[in-house]
């Protein structure tokens, strides 16, 4: 992250499905729409009304964006986190155009809408540019950090007792 970029957490529905590509034959690119549409009490009306809905072009890259396209389909509620582009460029008549996009750091399912199913990805390769590589064991204990680490969802049995007793007076 860095200084006075813009970052935005969006609530809305996926308008399109993700598409897919990848630049370069190597690194993993999805697009797709989100519509946001705030809602509001009128009272007046005695009830809500729907406001006008902002549409975000949203962005994602390297795994999040094989997750996306494999997760996210039209019509579902989501979440995402990231921050805002802007893309310039020249058109054909040489008239300059841009548009504002949201690249995602974060998307997932808005879960007060409904239910969803997980599944963990398959570990990192680590050979697409800028990827990190994990180090074989042994190795310095700071050039082996991962930001998966193997172990990240495993199940640890905790030791519960019905024992009240501070652990130094059991050992007494």
């Amino acid at each position: 992250m860095s200084i006075s970029e813009t970052y935005v957490t969006v609530q809305g529905w996926v308008g399109s499905d993700p598409d897919f590509k990848e630049i370069g034959g190597q690194v993993p690119h999805a697009t797709f729409r989100i519509g946001s549409t705030p809602r509001q009490f009128d009272r007046a009306l005695n009830t809500y009304v729907d406001k006008p809905t902002t549409w975000f072009s949203v962005e994602c890259w390297r795994n999040l964006a094989q997750n996306a396209f494999e997760s996210v389909r039209v019509g579902q509620p989501v979440i995402v986190t990231g921050r805002l582009r802007t893309h310039e460029w020249t058109d054909d008549a040489g008239e300059p155009r841009s548009r504002v996009v949201l690249e995602a750091f974060s998307l997932g399912h808005d879960l007060s809408r409904g239910t969803t199913t997980f599944t963990k990805s398959a570990p990192r390769s680590g050979s697409a540019p800028g990827e990190p590589t994990a180090v074989p064991s042994g190795g310095p204990a700071e050039a082996s950090a991962s930001p998966y680490p193997a172990d990240e969802y495993s199940a640890t049995a905790l030791p519960l007792t019905t024992d009240t007793e501070a652990p130094e007076a059991a050992a007494a």
